[in-house]
């Protein structure tokens, strides 16, 4: 293998175009793409900070129709393999762009509701903007940067989505009492609007991968991605569902104390994230995701038992810091790609796999909750995590050096 080849070619032997791009095109795209994830947490953030209190203080929103609703929100999820499509027409970064637009309207639309339908219709706009968003960012990034800098790459974007996480948080913090739920929802969506707008003529992308209109190249060889997407969404809504219900409805804390946990999350977030991805590089994914669900277990094992609400507060730092390793899935899958043209199908065809369990999780678990008490919705996530420990010990990727050593 010559020279010139070791710095064109991945792990799996194909050529990676990211590596052929000149770092004077990647910085803008990088730039755009930065930009692009800012106003997109920190939209989230706040619709995330203060969607519970709203539904249940504006609304009287229960727990198995909090379920329904956070289970209506997560099908456009399993149409995140037509971002694979919708690729044949627009670059990635472009569908990112668009999706913030989007995601904008739905936030915004929320300060209009007054009912169970109504919510439902603003949150499932706002999902389509945020699912399309994270398929088409993710394959853009992966796209663009090599193999060896992905997990960096990507981890000091969570960092920069927890910094504007953190400034939407604190506008919550500082606004709500002034401003109010629904002013709130107005402002911040015509942000994004805005921002969105602004940033669609700069989203040109410098990686173009030949494509073809056959189906999502699905392999065995994937399986394990596969398998792992589903299970990551179980493990995601027993958090983002119930744990801030648990919060809310049990042990009635406020949107403001919501916001300070927050916050907490993304003091910490901002710090930390940018080095998940040293650390992936480091040990592997298999070691950093075995370490992940073995804390994961006992975390929802303290939702589960510990009546506390100091320790309850810790549980969640802790848990929505654990989620920041997700990361780990998807540079496991750019090392396992047999091509770069089946990153952006596959990644889209995973997020699919995975609202598949974010649609009939909150369902399950809200009717669970209703029927035994909430502390069975936990002992769910308890088995999601004993599962998924299991099975990240199948996680092999070939090292490109000359040991030929199996990463972790």
């Amino acid at each position: 293998m010559t020279d010139s080849s070791v710095s064109t070619t991945s792990n799996n032997g194909f050529a990676n175009p990211a590596r052929a791009v000149a770092p004077t095109q990647r910085r803008p795209a990088l730039v755009v793409i930065v930009l692009a994830n800012f106003l997109f947490f920190f939209g989230y953030r706040l619709w995330q900070s203060l969607f519970s209190n709203f539904a249940v203080q504006g609304l009287g929103v229960r727990a198995d129709q909090m379920g329904l609703i956070q289970s209506i929100r997560e099908i456009p999820g399993l149409l995140g393999f037509s971002v694979g499509l919708l690729a044949l027409l627009l670059v990635e970064m472009r569908i990112a762009g668009l999706s913030v637009v989007l995601m904008g309207i739905g936030i915004a639309l929320t300060g209009r509701v007054g009912s169970l339908s109504g919510l439902v219709m603003s949150t499932l706009m706002m999902s389509i903007g945020f699912h399309f968003f994270m398929s088409s960012n993710s394959s853009a990034v992966l796209l663009l940067v090599g193999d060896d800098e992905a997990p960096r790459t990507l981890g000091r974007l969570s960092s920069v989505g927890a910094l504007a996480a953190l400034a939407g948080a604190g506008i919550v913090f500082l606004a709500l009492d002034a401003l109010g739920f629904r002013t709130l929802f107005y402002v911040t969506g015509a942000l994004l609007i805005v921002g969105g707008l602004v940033l669609l003529p700069w989203t040109r992308q410098p990686v173009h991968p030949v494509r073809t209109r056959r189906r999502t190249p699905i392999r065995r060889r994937y399986w394990l991605y596969y398998v792992l997407e589903f299970l990551m969404g179980s493990r995601r809504h027993i958090f983002t569902t119930f744990a801030i219900f648990l919060l809310v409805q049990e042990h009635r804390v406020t949107a403001q104390t919501i916001t300070v946990l927050f916050v907490v999350n993304d003091l910490i977030g901002t710090s930390l994230y940018r080095q998940f991805g040293g650390i992936i590089i480091r040990f592997g994914e298999r070691r950093v995701l075995t370490l992940n669900f073995v804390f994961l277990i006992f975390v929802f094992l303290g939702y589960a038992y510990i009546p506390l609400l100091p320790v309850l507060y810790v549980l969640f730092v802790a848990d929505q810091v654990l989620f920041g390793f997700r990361i780990s899935l998807q540079s496991y899958f750019q090392k396992i790609a047999v091509r770069p043209q089946e990153i952006t199908p596959n990644i889209s065809l995973g997020q699919t796999i995975n609202h598949i369990a974010a649609v009939i999780i909150p369902v399950v678990g809200g009717m669970v909750w209703e029927v035994v008490g909430s502390r069975y919705t936990f002992l769910i996530g308890v088995g999601v995590a004993v599962l998924s420990l299991v099975l990240v010990q199948w996680m092999h990727t070939e090292r490109s050096d000359s040991s030929g050593l199996r990463d972790g």
